[in-house]
């Protein structure tokens, strides 16, 4: 029996560019929230400080190394570069995974998941309103295969992520498109075409309702997020508190890791075709403010535990399909990474080792 392909969702924002620098400011990236951040009540850890890697910029090859290298003896298969393509060709964020193709470096497995959304300023910004920035639109066929195109040597790239032979792409959104079953069978249509055995499409969701609707419509494969899940065993009476502290009082939504991380995990993953995730923290707080939904007292320790129970639900599986999206590599202004910081150096990737090791 194999083992579990974990596969973390890495965020390219950071490094300038154009766009970020016309809407926040000159060089602004994401380690511009990360680093501003303050505590927003008694025991909240913020600012969180990088430690191995400090704060790095993207454009840097041997950043890029150094993060494959930790994350591959950490028992990481490869990293899912968040993708971004709003139509009619534009791109954003694009330079570091366009330069790990161009020079095969690193040699570390890679897949895309396409982030179809419109940005809003608050999503970067936690003084802004929420004016669009940036419109995810889908001009039709001819920016499809347009879009199928400008990815396709990176899906004949050896080191590309493979499902049953097949090159992995998440979609974001899925409800946000016109026509995601058309998109699809397009798509598989010149996969086929240029000689690969198709695309395994898979979803990502946080809704488990949707799992068979979206195997109906074609997708592959599931990607089930139950980060907001512990919400359903609330009382009416603790919603009205945690509404009250958070409009009121601005604290925030904020719940113990250990309650929340009971619920990231369910019965559905222990199907071939549903991949589950693993969360290591969330704190928005950075991006959003003080309204944000905030997990505390995460620990590498209650981390263990909470992998120990997606490896346990995922190893019956087909070792193809084993997979355990780690959500994520370095979303910092989320407090959702493995990457080394000041307070925990190198313990969440050391649990993760363990458990890998251990199977």
């Amino acid at each position: 029996m194999g083992k579990a392909r974990v596969i973390a969702f890495y965020l390219p924002q950071f490094h300038p560019v154009p766009e970020n620098d016309r809407w926040w400011g000159k060089g602004f990236t994401e380690w511009t929230n990360v680093g501003k951040a303050k505590p927003l009540f008694k025991g909240h850890y913020q600012p969180r400080v990088p430690a191995d890697l400090g704060y790095y910029d993207l454009r840097l090859p041997e950043v890029r190394q150094a993060q494959a290298d930790m994350a591959k003896d950490a028992g990481i298969e490869g990293f899912c570069y968040w993708h971004y393509w709003f139509g009619n060709g534009k791109r954003l964020l694009e330079r570091p995974f366009n330069e790990v193709l161009a020079s095969g470096k690193p040699d570390f497995p890679f897949c895309l998941a396409w982030a179809n959304s419109s940005w809003e300023d608050k999503l970067f910004n936690k003084e802004g309103d929420k004016t669009v920035l940036i419109e995810q639109t889908y001009p039709g066929e001819a920016d499809y295969i347009n879009h199928f195109n400008a990815l396709l040597p990176a899906f004949k790239d050896f080191r590309y992520i493979r499902v049953d032979d097949k090159p992995l792409f998440m979609i974001y959104s899925y409800k946000d498109m016109p026509e995601p079953a058309a998109f699809m069978q397009l798509w598989n249509r010149l996969a086929q075409e240029n000689g690969l055995k198709g695309i395994h499409f898979v979803a990502h969701t946080y809704n488990e309702r949707d799992v068979e609707p979206l195997r109906r419509m074609g997708f592959d494969g599931v990607n089930i997020v139950r980060l907001f899940h512990f919400f359903q065993n609330f009382s009416f009476l603790a919603k009205g508190y945690m509404k009250i502290m958070r409009v009121v009082f601005g604290r925030g939504r904020i719940v113990p890791y250990k309650k929340a991380s009971k619920y990231f995990i369910g019965k559905e993953d222990a199907l071939d075709y549903c991949y589950p995730t693993v969360i290591p923290n969330w704190d928005h707080s950075p991006r959003s403010g003080r309204g944000g939904h905030i997990l505390v007292d995460s620990t590498p320790q209650l981390f263990f535990k909470h992998l120990q129970a997606a490896l346990d639900v995922v190893e019956k599986k087909a070792d193809q399909h084993k997979l355990v999206f780690l959500k994520s590599w370095n979303e910092w202004a989320e407090g959702n990474y493995m990457e080394p910081d000041l307070k925990f150096g190198k313990q969440y990737l050391d649990a993760l080792r363990t458990n890998i090791l251990a199977q």
